[in-house]
């Protein structure tokens, strides 16, 4: 990982959101940094890539989304 300010705001971010995925038994297998914005240099941070996921995983991020309010 890169020592960018940006990066590592995007890294503390995807790993926040990995924890509380986690902590509602969800899990995005391809939850990670977007390579190509990673790769760049912009102003902003890396992108985050949510991937994809099951019927049965986007039903549970829902409930849990929803549960929240």
């Amino acid at each position: 990982m890169s020592e960018h300010d940006r990066d590592r705001e995007a890294q503390e971010a995807l790993n926040a959101l990995r924890t509380a995925l986690a902590a509602h038994d969800i899990t995005l297998p391809s939850l990670d940094l977007h390579l190509l914005s990673y790769a760049g240099r912009y102003a902003t941070p890396p992108l985050i890539t949510l991937g994809n996921c099951n019927a049965a995983t986007a039903q549970r991020l829902a409930a849990a989304l929803t549960a929240k309010r």
